[in-house]
């Protein structure tokens, strides 16, 4: 993780947060949230394991006959759900480059160009200066590394479950248990 240059902590930028297997807010249960900033003013990131199944183009008819028409559609996160996000994840040899807030004509190049996965996020999720670190403190989160299959796990309801028991022990025994403990 990177340091922050105002206040010295770490930055959370390009990692994961996974929310605790303990956390009810519907919002947020059994989330994977990509952080894309991480700073003194606050967060920002995007719900992965929230798709729509629906495309771009169904949603927004002005994209029906572009080339971003079939880009896939999730819930991004409870923040200002009517703004459509563009979202892009470029695959390199040194890792993948994400690029959050594409304009569309990028975003449409970007993937003429190859190489590249373009997601759009109804809405995003977002804390305000000191929020997240609360919720850190508290055990609301954990918080993992982007690992480089990410792009190519299923992003559904599954994900959350494959990403937490990567992190083994306790964890991995947290991510298998039933949603609802009465089925136990």
């Amino acid at each position: 993780m990177r340091e922050s240059s105002k206040n010295k902590r770490p930055s959370l930028a390009g990692a994961l947060l996974l929310a605790h297997p303990a956390m009810r807010d519907p919002n947020f249960r059994r989330a994977v949230v990509l952080m894309s900033s991480h700073n003194a003013e606050g967060a920002m990131g995007v719900v992965l394991n929230r798709p729509l199944s629906k495309r771009l183009g169904e949603i927004n008819g002005e994209f029906a006959l572009g080339p971003l028409a079939g880009v896939a559609v999730f819930t991004g996160g409870p923040v200002q759900t009517e703004q459509m996000l563009l979202v892009a994840w470029e695959d390199r040899a040194d890792g993948f480059r994400l690029h959050f807030g594409v304009e569309p004509d990028k975003a449409g190049q970007l993937l003429a160009d190859g190489g590249v996965e373009v997601r759009a996020f109804q809405g995003y999720s977002g804390w305000s200066a000191g929020q997240l670190e609360k919720e850190l403190e508290c055990a609301t989160w954990v918080v993992a590394d982007a690992s480089p299959d990410l792009l190519t796990l299923p992003q559904d309801a599954g994900f959350w479950r494959t990403l937490l028991a990567r992190m083994g022990g306790e964890w991995a025994l947290l991510a298998n248990e039933p949603e609802d403990p009465g089925v136990n």
